[in-house]
């Protein structure tokens, strides 16, 4: 195993180990099969929004909608904030929300003590790349220029998501503006062309099909664009990145390969494997307890590499 791959111990009680069972057969029987290109986009954002009443928001942590440089974003601020988190939801570039992604983004928010912000950023087809990336960009450079310090910034994605917190990444470090202080990113998706896809049968949400559909609706018939496919850019001079992944996803080979290519351009990496765990497991926050295992670990490494504002603000 590589020094930069860790392989994480999953939690052996028997509650969580049949709570696991419950959701992972769930998600195979309810998300899984409308997952499908049959079903219209609009269907499945739908479907997603409404799967999401099955998430929990965590409980203390007040959440109100501000749009920031004409954005639509979802605050999540607890009372004292310590840092601020730009997180970018995932759902193929095609689908999902703030409203389909409170459980991670509410729990983060509690468990690392940060003003979470999460934009609704356009979707495919409607709006294929670049369109989420330059409103990525612009959120993030409006934040700046409301004197919130990159020293105290993480920029977090799941799935597209995570992708897509990548090709911010490379189009902020283009255009020379400071960039955070840390990246993480939960099973992320930067290959577009699925050459590399890892074992589909082990995958209780994902196929090859649907992403295909994502994958053309967002990219057309560009995927190795780096914009759409950020494991083709340039990588070196990025924050310290923290990769988790489950160990039965078929987005896997993508972590594994996104870890390898930064260390390997000079960008501190590293993967999280979280084994019998499927794609965004995260997603299960308040429920599952390696999700909140895995949310705590991402509020450590927040802490570790994020100056506070205040004390920036002190400073200056």
């Amino acid at each position: 195993m590589s020094l930069f791959v860790d392989r994480i111990s999953r939690s052996q009680s028997t509650v969580q180990q049949l709570l696991a069972g419950a959701l992972r057969q769930s998600l195979a029987l309810l998300f899984k099969p409308v997952a499908n290109p049959r079903f219209s986009f609009a269907a499945q954002r739908r479907w997603l929004n409404i799967m999401a009443y099955s998430t929990l928001k965590a409980g203390g942590i007040g959440s109100h909608d501000k749009a920031i440089a004409n954005v639509p974003c979802r605050h999540y601020q607890p009372l004292h904030a310590q840092s601020t988190v730009l997180y970018l939801h995932g759902g193929g570039y095609v689908a999902g929300s703030p409203d389909s992604h409170k459980a991670i983004t509410s729990h983060l928010a509690k468990f690392a003590n940060a003003h979470v912000i999460v934009p609704d950023y356009r979707l495919a087809p409607e709006h294929p790349c670049p369109a989420a990336i330059d409103d990525a960009v612009a959120v993030y450079q409006a934040l700046l220029d409301d004197g919130v310090s990159p020293a105290s910034l993480t920029l977090m994605g799941d799935s597209a998501g995570g992708g897509l917190a990548l090709a911010t990444l490379q189009a902020l470090k283009a255009a020379g503006t400071p960039l955070p202080s840390a990246t993480i990113l939960f099973s992320p998706w930067v290959d577009l062309t699925l050459g590399q896809l890892f074992d589909t049968d082990r995958d209780i949400m994902l196929s090859h099909a649907w992403l295909a559909s994502a994958a053309s609706a967002y990219a057309g018939d560009d995927t190795r664009n780096p914009q759409c496919s950020p494991l083709f850019g340039y990588l070196s001079g990025l924050p310290p990145t923290l990769i988790q992944a489950g160990g039965d996803e078929i987005l896997l080979n993508d972590s594994h390969r996104l870890c390898a290519a930064l260390n390997e351009a000079g960008t501190p990496a590293r993967l999280q494997v979280h084994p019998q765990r499927w794609h965004d497991f995260q997603l299960h926050a308040g429920v599952l307890a390696d999700s909140d295992q895995a949310l705590m670990t991402c509020a450590r490494f927040i802490h570790q590499h994020a100056v506070e504002q205040n004390g920036q603000e002190n400073c200056a």
